[in-house]
Parts: structure tokens; C-alpha cells; sequence
């Protein structure tokens, strides 16, 4: 079994879907936001908050030439240096406490998905019950085995890794101590399309590593993480914003609240609907079996009429001997009178 526990919320196939709503830079450097999104996830019936633990300075250099500008015009975030980007997106460290803290108020985990070892330190400061490791920083073994260290679960997104450096991060990830490990499928563009989603790695994934999966979704709408749950996965991760009119800097592929309640009931139905290999009557079905077509004397017969294809037909309700009968009747004779509306059964018949 590879189900495990993240704090009170079980993560495993007989547990419905884990959703965690990413709040990202989506707060615009509000607090205010940032706990209004909160609340808004806890509303939506999300189970964890997630955010990002970073400076720019732990992320890049502050240069602004070279590789060091985004000039993709196809880019969210052209025209920018990476470090201007970063520091626009980054959560300031000193909100993390009061946004975990209102999150377990609202009843959700928090945690947060840290770049480097300064912010390993510092969410294990907050006792944070879980990590994650972003597409982006999946070949980062020294990380991953940082944070492997601390014995807690790990998530790891594996956005554009191919299966030999999965491979060497899961084994990283387990020689340093990582006993309960989620791979989500994710495809790093933003947003994804479903189009280029493939879905159907997921089960894959759980065969080659024999851990949880889930998929990190930057898709729009929910249809690619319901998919993706009928396909294994038990956790979902979503970007979430308040508005996404009101900008952020991943608002264009976040969900709203509204959205991310279709999430979390959609996928809980995914779920449920999912059920086991079964064939034959189900016990909520038993009452249904009066309205299959069986076999009534459609017309008054005397005793010792032969049955014919006028006088014998198959129709609702289920009462009678059942339709594929009716050949070797036909030509038989009734046993004793018979009225119209008379469900056949083989007493009645010489």
C-alpha cells in the first residue's frame, strides 16, 4: 500500500481526491488578499493551501540582460527580468505564520513548496506537515534530498523530467529519508492545454515507482483533473486567485471560487464513480428490475388456445417468464383460461 497520511487527510485510492489550491503571487503583495484567497479556498471545500517559499534573491541574480530577460513574446511574463519577476511574485516569509494560521483555522492544511535550504529552515520553523517540490527544481537533488531529510511527505512535480531523472529523484528523494512520496503529472506551460496534458501518464507513473500520483494542473477549467482522477490520481493541485480580472501573476490560468467548488465536487465524483469491476444487479438497482420487458398475454385466451405472436407478447413490466422464452411457447397451448394482462409463467402452460 502506498496511502499515507498528510496531517488529519488521507492520501491514497480509497481516499477521495486531495485538492491543494496554489495561491502562488496571487495576493499582489496584499496580505489582505492573500487571507481573503484563504478563506475563499476554505469556502471552496479545498483541503490544503499551498504557497511558494522564496526571495528573489534565493531564486536568481538581479541582472536584467541575457538569459536573465524573458524576450519570449509568447511568455506571461515578457518583458521582464527574472529577478523583477520574482520579486513581484514572492510571499513575503513574515506572512507565511498568519496564513497557516488562518488556513487551520478554516480547517485546510497549509504548507508551502520551498528553493532552496534557507527555506527548508524556515517552513520547518512553522512545523509545515508536508513539502513540495516544483516542476522546476525536480533535478535539484541537493534540495530534494534536504528536504527529504525531514521525514515528512513529499510532493513532487515532474514537469518536463524524463523517466531516467524521475528515476534518480525518487531514489534521492527515498535514500534520504522520503517514506511517503506523491508524483504529480504536470506539464510546465502556462497555461497547459489538454490537449498536451497526458493524462494517461499518471497510471504509469504509480506503476514505475510505486508511490501515490496526482497531476499539478495549469490547465483552464477542471475536465483535465477529472480525467485525471478517473486515471489514479489522488491528489490534485490547482493554481486558485480571487478574480482573475484583477491580475497576479499566475491569475490568467487560476481557477476562481466558484471553479475550484466545481473542483473539489467533481473530482470527488470522478472518484466515487471510479467503483470496482461489477456486472449483474447492484443492490440500488433491485427496484429496477420490474421495468424489464418479460412475457403477458395480450389478449383473453380460453383454455387449451394455442399461444401465437398476437396473443403473447414481451413488455413492461418484469413480472413474466423473460422475452427469450417466447419462441418455444409459441405453438403451445394455455393450460386453463387465461385474461388479458396475465404475466406468463410456465404453470400456465401445457
Amino acid at each position: 500500500m502506498t496511502s499515507f497520511k498528510i496531517g488529519d487527510r488521507m492520501i491514497g485510492a480509497d481516499a477521495p481526491p486531495f485538492i491543494i489550491a496554489e495561491m502562488s503571487g496571487n495576493h499582489n503583495h496584499s496580505l489582505e488578499v492573500a487571507l481573503q484567497i484563504v478563506e475563499a479556498a476554505a469556502r471552496a471545500g479545498a483541503h490544503a493551501l499551498k504557497l511558494q517559499t522564496y526571495t528573489a534573491e534565493t531564486m536568481t541574480l538581479d541582472l536584467d540582460q541575457g538569459e536573465f530577460f524573458i524576450r519570449d513574446p509568447n511568455s506571461l511574463w515578457a518583458g521582464s527580468s527574472l529577478y523583477a519577476l520574482y520579486e513581484k511574485a514572492h510571499t513575503p516569509w513574515e506572512w507565511h505564520a498568519p496564513i497557516f494560521a488562518r488556513a487551520k483555522e478554516l480547517g485546510m492544511l497549509a504548507f508551502s513548496t520551498p528553493f532552496d535550504d534557507t527555506a527548508v529552515d524556515f517552513l520547518e520553523s512553522l512545523d509545515v506537515p508536508a513539502y513540495k517540490i516544483a516542476s522546476f527544481e525536480n533535478t535539484d537533488l541537493p534540495l530534494i534530498r534536504r528536504v527529504a531529510a525531514t521525514g515528512k511527505p513529499l510532493i513532487i512535480s515532474t514537469g518536463m523530467a524524463s523517466i531516467a531523472e524521475l528515476d534518480e529523484t525518487v531514489r534521492a528523494a527515498r535514500a534520504a529519508g522520503c517514506k511517503d512520496l506523491v508524483l504529480l503529472k504536470c506539464t510546465s506551460t502556462y497555461p497547459a492545454t489538454p490537449a498536451n496534458s497526458n493524462v494517461r501518464t499518471i497510471p504509469h507513473l504509480r506503476e514505475l515507482f510505486g508511490c501515490e500520483v496526482g497531476l499539478s494542473d495549469h490547465s483552464m477549467g477542471v475536465g483535465v483533473s477529472v480525467a485525471a482522477v478517473a486515471l489514479g490520481a489522488t491528489v490534485v493541485e490547482k493554481h486558485f486567485t480571487l478574480d482573475r480580472a484583477a491580475g497576479g501573476v499566475d491569475a490568467s490560468f487560476s481557477l476562481e471560487p466558484s471553479e475550484l467548488a466545481s473542483l473539489v465536487v467533481e473530482t470527488e465524483r470522478a472518484w466515487q464513480a471510479m467503483g470496482r469491476v461489477h456486472y449483474g444487479v447492484t443492490e440500488a438497482e433491485q427496484k429496477s428490475l420490474v421495468y424489464r420487458r418479460s412475457l403477458y398475454v395480450a389478449q383473453d385466451m380460453a383454455a387449451g388456445e394455442v399461444f401465437t405472436s398476437q396473443n403473447l407478447r414481451a413488455i413492461r413490466p418484469g413480472l413474466g417468464l423473460a422475452p427469450k422464452h417466447a419462441e418455444s411457447i409459441i405453438g403451445r397451448r394455455a393450460r386453463g383460461p387465461l385474461k388479458r394482462g396475465t404475466a406468463l409463467a410456465w404453470s400456465l402452460i401445457e
